[in-house]
């Protein structure tokens, strides 16, 4: 298709480019009619620059309209040249105050908790970093995009609101001044003309709905037939159908599918098919019916190309516009006044009225575009700003309308705008004055919810997800009332008063359609069918609690407003009890002579609803008018007579009976609906405007009536009447063998009253109800929390009620209560409550759920006995009630009241006969605490001659009246005081009458001369002193008991020891022989150790015994027995890469023989060290397979691991492994021809017999590769050459080892074969020996790596996990080579060593510099034996060893003399040459003669010596760990400690001269050949001359990237990052590399790639390169760490980022300031160092199922 259009698009080029910005203009200039000749021009050019094929060209279509289109326009309006005009009125123009700046989707936004007036109140980084508010509590979040900066804002911000660089433009603008001003006469008539003509054009094309003709004055002469299948967003379908839909309609790939799928996503629409109107009329018909199944079909349009190419233009002429503006005010406020100046047909008939109107119509990216432009325009003009409010609120009804049709998310509506308008103090104010929004909001809301019951209640349907959307929407509504409310006026007008209140009156007739909905009555018999809908109900209680709590703010700052609401509020409260008796019998209640008439209504058989938000209210102003005294000022104002309490406490009486009810278990048939409606009720998102405004309308009402009647009316709705009214109820009650069920029943109802009357005369720290203030409230929910356990700072704002700005107002008070404890590497930071806030723990605190209670009581008691105090827990000391509240505390001595607790109290004391609780004890005791702690306080703040008249002491001081003759409360008391089955509430009644007797001290000493001591405390001592004798005495006898236990066990022990005596001895000697091994017995330790070598220490081999974890059977390891093997896993790394961009580009042909210095990928082997039988591993393994085959026909669910990959998890400890490693016996000993050691070949005859014995090899290897040659020839030929002496390349050694053990290594070697390079298992392949080396070689410098980062010394106690896995893996690569063919390995070794040793049959071996010398040296070492068994001359396998070491460690001296970089830094050390410097310099200067004096300069002997040890010391090192493990010599002591001088004693145990260079000089006659042949390599001489790199030693360690102190640096730098892929779009989840410090679009369509035949997500694709399968990202937006490997496993891990209090905050969902915490990161880097990711993937993954159902692929 492009080749076709290529010369046309040429063509067109050609005739667009002549046409001349300057010359239009001209023209324009003479017109008079300006408007005809704009639209002629665009009629003619626009079609032909935009629109021309199927794909859009943005560049080029942006270049050439800014020529043709845009450029005349600039001229005209400039007069000019624009590059020489718009400079020229930017210089004119004041810069603005106010910032401005738009946020893009993701970019960090911070808002200041102290000084931001709410929480829309938000500054970009930019202002923020320069404001004084980054020294504040902020709070950072991540912007949905779409709102803007407030910097300069003076309404938005208490203090602060300039950054610094806003500050210096407010010094000169005092006044309001007009910004046109600066601006010229003519240039504002041309903007104007300009700005009318083109803003009027863009919204008459944008709002267009005609899909094939233009409006008349645009319709071209030739127009030609092409149309677009254009295809719109819509929020209904998912990616996945559209993709789908369109890969069938259109028939593309799923590659353009998905392109065209994430631009409709992002834009709104794009079009799918180019071509004429049939064409593309069938795509359309497709899509529809594809996509009109479930749901209304995709929204897909047919249109011509010309209208579409306007449509595009218009949306180039908005953002034109937004950019013109921002070179001046004056521009500015021209296009304000275009915009809102009425049109010709009146009302709503300004351009930005259409625009509004037409929101739902258009795409997303129209509307997104003119949302930016009203912004930068409209709201930047503080003049304009009103009058858009203005315009924005009269048509605020269509608006929402049309969003409830509209199909897109809030976001990208224009409703979204009211944010802008609605939090502004002065604007929210004019608006409900002269638009009054309040009713205005509050009706539409009210509109849009019709569905009502007969009592004109709301009603909902069932919650469907289309419901659920709905429902949605019209929150949106609440959430404009919140912004309306969130500013408290400081002063009231009577129009606000007036029309405040005319809102509260809507506000009023909402909250009567909610009062008693979703009404339920108790299911009796059977279950309830269908779960009633209560939902909806509840979800908008939570949506509508803060804006009555703000009400009620807004009625307290102003008396009158107050006064009107409670009368209001009052007169709605009665019509909804309208008819309070009518059909209700009533009836009269007695109980100790007191009669109450009241009505008879049972919660457990009648209607009962918890939604009564009007009495709710009521309580809440009730509240109010005792806090601001407005009761006691004007009492003739409130109808505070005409209140009935009964009516007031009927409703929310009931619904804490309803509570009361289900928590005794009568409701369970009703379903989990009432469940969740109870614990929502109580839950801290809802009570503060139910639960708690029950309680304080019940105390409203009691402190209203007379105690006894409420107690009465009461038990009555309790049902419990019955039970205290008669006498003896409760005796016949437990007699009558009653079902169990209704005994329970009614305890739990007792208790639950009980706990209510405690609640409504205890709960007094609201500030009206109670004399406290705001922090008391704050203080005691905190205090509370703390005493069920210590709290994250976190988990405490969770459970303490937030205000409308998100606050809970914890940090003011929080340092008074508690101790903050700072987190160590995991969990996080904890508040501890502080000692001395104890005393005010009440049990019965009214907001502990019945766990958080039992859990509180638990810890209090466990506290005071730690305390060595009595584990009372009394009631606190209560601060006094408001006067209007005041009688409350006469309930505590009412009549009634002393009935119910003698009631108790006797059941209690004659405790067969009765059906009682101990909690309900326990709540009786605690009451008679409080009345007691009351009296004593009302008697110590006593005025003098002033009468208390709280006497409960001498009420419960006398016994029951004449014919029952019922004992006193406190005799019964006494008697309860040694009730042997009340042993926990001792403690607490002992409490009671101590205080008692206080308090009768109190009264006696006031009303006469003080007496001597009373008996009372007398006696208490006395039982006081009784108690400790006895608990003394019970301590002995237990101290007794337990001693003699202990006796009884020794003497069996001892017992069994005579018993099996020789069992007991072999473990002894056992255990010494270990032991010595492992402490350098004494043997050994007098002589040096040496690891290698003739002279190598002899350690005398101990006998392994392990045990099978799988059958529990003990097996000694040896070469004859069955194989036992470690669970292990092999992997391939990149942690030691210093080159990660290598990539093998065809494993099946790659040569890994040598390895390069950048140790670009090496293969890595853990284990968790658990050791198994070969067999019992196999059986294990093929179990494992057989239920994975199962468990995929069940269930398609994935596992943790791979079976496929021969992954399984180790039986004992669920680690993940792959493969097995054999146990061995040491591998040299067994191969090891003890020989005489005396006359061994020095280095340079060795190699010359080496070099012998490997031509005579490659001399047989070519005779058998070529056949035909007669036997008697190849015989002759062999004669020919001379074979060296006592080499038999004909003989073949036997295997040692068992067959099972050949199996083992056989299969770990392929394993490791096949993970290493990424092939297919083949266990003959010849690179499988190399892999086995390099496995071991790289593991091991890894090892050396982490102990020498973590300055931990070589050989220091490691874990058992990693000497176990080292030595196997060391003793398995040794004994490797007996199981590969022999030639090969043979070969490897020829082809090695001539690395080192040059001969001419080998090519393309790499030069010195580009190979790793201990993986060179393990090579070398492992496949040397393969050719020595076949030498009989007497050399032994030690001598060749060492040779091979020596020789290596020259080469590698080499290397680091070669690479070393010349910086002298002036530092001549004390140029004392000694013999080592002088060596040194030597050698360096023999090399400079080698490399044709291409090598630099000869720096001091000093550095080179110096750069020697630095450099060879890891090579060293590791060679220590390997000789260590492949010969088992114990390491010297003096290498087990760190220190810094081990260079010697590394020297000697590796035998080598400290001075290294010693080795050149012993051997110079053939080094000095080898060096020269080394130097001449061509590779060498590039280097020298600076053609290419090198690696230089010693290699730095790899870190992972240095992350930022402050994260909100790691979001910007995010939200700056678009995606590379789809054109400068911003990545959705941005995620950064944590290797290499790459940004990533994880998480999207648009960056997916294929890897082995699979989509996987930009995180996976990078994991295979960057870390050849392991990765570790840091999502940005989320803060939250992910570890990946492979495509199937993943997990998240807590990010290295905390806040002040030591938490994580995952998801930024707290917004707390985040900084790094270096020891956390350190973590993640050493499990990454470590290779530990896979791992702790799997164990997140066994431990949480839900990780494994994640496709992490698409990461």
């Amino acid at each position: 298709m492009a080749s076709e259009l290529e010369p046309e698009v040429q063509a067109i080029d050609r005739s667009l480019l002549e046409c001349s910005a300057e010359e239009t203009a001209a023209k324009w200039l003479q017109a008079s009619d300006l408007t005809r000749e704009v639209y002629q021009h665009l009629a003619h050019y626009v079609p032909r620059i935009y629109c021309r094929g199927p794909n859009p060209f943005p560049q080029k279509e942006d270049m050439l309209a800014q020529h043709v289109l845009l450029g005349p326009m600039e001229w005209y309006l400039c007069g000019e040249d624009p590059a020489f005009g718009f400079p020229k009125l930017e210089q004119a123009n004041k810069p603005s105050h106010l910032c401005g700046r738009v946020f893009k989707v993701g970019e960090p936004t911070y808002s200041c908790r102290d000084c931001a007036v709410d929480p829309t109140c938000v500054l970009c980084m930019e202002c923020f970093l320069g404001s004084i508010h980054k020294d504040h509590r902020y709070r950072m979040t991540t912007s949905g995009g779409g709102g803007f900066c407030d910097c300069g804002d003076t309404e938005a911000w208490k203090e602060g609101p300039y950054c610094q660089k806003h500050e210096l433009n407010t010094s000169e603008v005092e006044e309001e001044e007009d910004p046109l001003m600066h601006l010229s006469e003519d240039v504002i008539a041309r903007t104007y003309n300009i700005f009318a003509i083109m803003f009027r054009y863009a919204v008459e094309i944008l709002t267009w709905e005609k899909e094939s003709e233009l409006p008349a004055d645009l319709e071209s002469s030739e127009k030609s037939d092409t149309y677009y299948c254009m295809l719109f967003n819509d929020e209904v379908h998912t990616y996945e159908q559209v993709i789908y839909t369109l890969q069938k309609a259109v028939n593309c790939t799923q590659k353009e599918a998905i392109g065209f799928a994430t631009t409709v996503d992002r834009d709104g629409r794009r079009s799918v098919r180019y071509g004429d109107f049939q064409y593309c009329e069938q795509a359309k018909s497709v899509i529809v019916r594809n996509t009109s199944r479930q749901t209304k079909p995709l929204k897909v349009q047919v249109m011509h190309s010309s209208i579409v190419a306007h449509q595009n233009f218009g949306l180039k002429l908005l953002s034109w516009l937004g950019s013109i503006i921002g070179y001046s005010d004056g521009l500015r406020r021209v296009l304000c006044q275009v915009g809102l100046q009425e049109g010709p047909n009146g009302e709503n008939s300004s351009l930005v009225d259409r625009l509004m109107l037409s929101d739902s119509k258009l795409w997303k990216g129209a509307r997104s575009m003119y949302h930016q432009l009203f912004m930068s325009s409209l709201l930047m003009d503080l003049k304009y700003k009103k009058l858009f409010a203005v315009r924005f609120a009269k048509n605020y009804q269509q608006l929402q309308r049309d969003f409830m049709e509209d199909d897109h998310e809030r976001a990208v509506s224009v409703t979204a705008l009211s944010v802008q308008f609605f939090t502004a103090p002065t604007l929210a104010r004019m608006l409900i004055i002269e638009e009054n929004l309040m009713t205005i909001i509050i009706k539409t809301f009210m509109d849009h919810l019709r569905q009502r019951d007969a009592q004109g209640r709301f009603q909902f349907e069932r919650y469907t997800a289309l419901q659920a959307f709905k429902f949605r929407r019209v929150q949106s509504l609440i959430l404009d009332l919140k912004y309306v409310l969130i500013s408290k006026p400081t002063e009231w007008s009577d129009e606000l008063r007036q029309k405040f209140l005319e809102g509260f009156d809507a506000f009023l007739e909402l909250l009567k359609c909610m009062q008693g909905m979703d009404p339920i009555t108790r299911q009796v018999g059977q279950h309830i069918e269908m779960e009633p809908e209560w939902e909806a109900a509840f979800t908008l209680q939570m949506k509508l609690t803060h804006v009555i709590s703000m009400m009620q703010d807004w009625c307290a700052l102003d008396e009158k407003v107050l006064i009107e609401a409670y009368k209001k509020c009052l007169a709605v409260l009665m019509q909804c009890h309208g008819g309070f008796t009518d059909g209700e019998q009533p009836i009269t209640l007695n109980i100790c002579g007191h009669s109450v008439e009241t009505i008879r209504y049972c919660v457990s058989q009648e209607k009962v609803s918890i939604h009564l938000p009007v009495s709710r209210l009521l309580a809440g102003l009730h509240v109010l008018l005792s806090k601001s005294e407005v009761a006691y000022t004007f009492p003739e104002l409130l109808p505070l007579s005409e209140l009935s309490p009964p009516m007031l406490i009927e409703h929310p009486l009931r619904c804490l009976v309803l509570c009361a009810q289900v928590h005794a278990g009568m409701w369970r048939r009703n379903g989990f609906s009432l469940v969740n409606q109870i614990y929502y009720y109580h839950n801290v998102k809802c009570r503060r405007e139910m639960f708690d405004k029950d309680i304080v309308m019940l105390q409203t009402g009691v402190s209203m009536m007379d105690p006894n009647h409420f107690l009465m009316i009461m038990l009555s709705r309790f049902e419990l009447y019955q039970i205290f009214s008669t006498p003896d109820y409760g005796k016949r009650f437990s007699s009558e063998v009653t079902h169990k069920d209704v005994v329970q029943q009614n305890n739990t109802l007792i208790e639950e009253m009980l706990y209510l009357i405690i609640m409504l005369v205890g709960e007094r720290f609201s500030p009206g109800v109670g004399q406290v203030n705001t922090t008391d409230e704050i203080k005691r929910e905190i205090i509370h929390q703390l005493s069920i356990k210590p709290m994250a700072h976190s988990e405490l704002v969770k459970s303490l009620p937030e205000d409308e700005n998100k606050e809970t107002g914890m940090e003011s008070v929080i340092e008074e209560v508690a101790h903050f404890k700072k987190p160590g590497l995991t969990g996080r930071g904890m508040y501890e409550l502080k000692p001395e806030c104890a005393k005010e723990f009440n049990l019965y605190f009214y907001h502990f759920s019945r766990a958080e209670q039992s859990k509180a009581e638990e810890a209090q008691r466990k506290l005071k006995r730690q305390n060595r105090e009595d584990t009372a827990l009394p009631p606190p000391v209560l601060p006094p009630f408001c006067p209007l509240f005041a009688s409350l505390v006469n309930i505590l001595q009412s009549d009634v009241m002393l009935c119910i607790m003698g009631t108790v109290l006797q059941w209690a004391a004659e405790h067969n006969g009765y059906a009682w609780s101990e909690a309900m004890l326990q709540r009786v005791l605690h009451l008679i605490g409080m009345a007691l702690q009351e009296e004593r306080q009302h008697l110590e703040n006593a005025v003098e001659e002033h009468v208390v008249t709280f006497t409960f002491t001498q009420k419960i001081s006398k016994p029951g009246e004449a014919p029952n003759n019922s004992p006193s409360i406190l005799a019964m008391l006494e008697t309860l005081q040694n009730a042997p089955y009340l042993q926990v509430h001792k403690d607490m009644i002992r409490w009671i009458l101590k205080t008692f007797n206080a308090i009768k001290k109190i009264r006696e000493s006031s009303s006469a001369s003080p007496m001597a001591e009373t008996e009372g405390t007398i006696m208490e001592e006395s039982t006081r002193d009784k108690d400790k004798a006895e608990r003394k005495r019970k301590a002995e006898i237990a101290r007794l008991r337990r001693e003699k236990i202990m006796a009884q066990m020794s003497e069996m022990q001892r017992h069994f020891i005579d018993e099996n005596k020789e069992l007991f001895q072999q473990t002894l000697e056992l255990d010494a022989s270990t032991s010595a091994i492992l402490e350098n017995s004494p043997v050994v330790s007098d002589m040096t150790l040496t690891a290698l070598g003739p002279a190598q220490t002899q350690v005398p081999e101990h006998r392994q015994f392990v045990t099978c974890i799988l059958c529990q059977e003990e097996q000694e390891v040896n070469v004859e027995s069955r194989a036992m093997v470690l669970a292990a896993f092999v992997q391939r790394s990149t942690v030691l890469s210093k080159n990660r961009s290598k990539f093998i580009q065809d494993p099946e042909k790659y040569d890994p023989l040598f390895m390069h210095p950048d140790l670009s990928c090496g293969t890595h082997t853990g284990s968790c060290g658990h050791i198994m039988h070969a067999h019992c591993w196999q059986r294990y393994f093929d179990s494992v397979q057989a239920k994975e085959q199962r468990r995929q026909q069940r269930l398609r669910l994935h596992t943790s691991y791979d079976v496929e990959n021969g992954e399984f998890l180790c039986p004992l400890c669920e680690c993940l492994s792959n493969t097995v490693i054999p146990l061995l016996p040491p591998p040299r000993n067994i191969f090891n021809r003890r020989l005489n050691f005396s006359d061994q070949p020095n280095l340079i005859q060795w190699i010359k017999t080496l070099s012998h014995q490997i031509k005579a090899l490659r001399a047989l290897r070519k005779e058998e590769s070529i056949p035909n040659a007669s036997s008697s020839k190849n015989l002759e030929n062999i004669n020919e050459f001379q074979l060296p002496e006592g080499f038999r390349p004909s003989f073949h050694p036997k295997d040692p080892y068992s067959d099972s053990i050949k199996e083992m290594l056989t299969t770990f070697g392929t394993a490791t074969y096949k993970v290493g390079l990424k092939v297919h298992p083949n266990e003959d392949d010849p690179r499988v020996p190399i892999m086995c080396w390099g496995s071991c070689a790289y593991t091991i410098q890894s090892i050396e790596r982490i102990l020498s980062d973590e300055e931990k010394p070589l050989f220091g106690p490691l874990p058992c996990r990693l000497d176990d896995c080292l030595r196997s893996l060391t003793r398995f690569a040794a004994a490797h080579w007996t199981v590969a063919s022999l030639s090969v390995v043979q070969g490897h070794f020829c082809k090695l060593f001539a690395s080192l040793v040059p001969s001419d049959s080998y090519e393309d071996l790499p030069c010195l510099l580009d190979i790793d010398m201990f993986h060179l040296l393990v090579g070398l070492l492992l496949s040397f034996p393969a050719l020595q068994c076949q030498d009989f001359s007497g050399t032994s396998l030690g001598t060749g060893d060492l040779h091979i070491f020596h020789l290596v460690t020259m080469a590698h001296i080499v290397q680091i003399l070669l690479t070393s970089c010349t910086e002298e830094n002036g530092m001549d050390q004390e140029n004392t040459s000694g013999e080592e410097e002088l060596a040194v310099l030597d050698l360096y200067k023999t090399l400079h003669k080698y490399t044709g004096s291409a090598l630099r300069e000869v720096p001091s002997g000093w550095y080179l010596c110096r750069s020697v040890r630095a450099g060879i010391m890891p090579f060293l090192k590791c060679s220590a760990l390997f000789f260590h493990y492949l010969n088992g010599v114990p390491a010297p002591p003096d290498i087990q400690v760190s220190g810094t001088n081990n260079f010697e004693h590394l020297c000697n145990y590796l035998s080598l001269p400290t001075n290294l260079i010693c080795l050149f000089q012993e051997n110079s006659e053939i080094m000095n050949s080898l060096m020269e042949s080394w130097c001449h390599n061509n590779e060498v001489k590039r280097y020298l001359e600076g053609e290419r790199d090198a690696i230089s030693y010693p290699r730095e360690s790899n870190k992972l990237i240095d992350l930022p102190e402050d994260y909100s640096s790691l979001i910007n730098q995010a939200s700056n990052f678009s995606c590379p892929k789809s054109g400068g779009d911003k990545s959705r989840a941005p995620t950064l590399c944590l290797v290499c410090g790459s940004l990533l679009c994880s998480q999207s369509y648009c960056c997916q790639t294929e890897l082995e035949g699979e989509d996987v997500g930009a995180c996976t694709a990078h994991t295979y390169s960057c870390g050849s399968g392991a990765g570790i990202f840091l999502r940005v937006r989320e803060c939250q760490v992910l570890f990946l490997a492979g495509k199937t496993k993943g997990c998240f891990y807590s990010p290295p980022y905390l806040d002040d209090y030591g938490e994580t905050d995952q998801g930024l969902r707290r917004g707390n300031p985040l900084h790094l915490c270096k020891e956390r990161f350190k973590k993640i880097q050493k499990l990454w160092h470590q290779h530990s990711i896979t791992e702790e993937i799997g164990h997140a993954q066994e431990a949480n199922q839900t990780l494994v159902g994640i496709d992490w692929q698409h990461l």
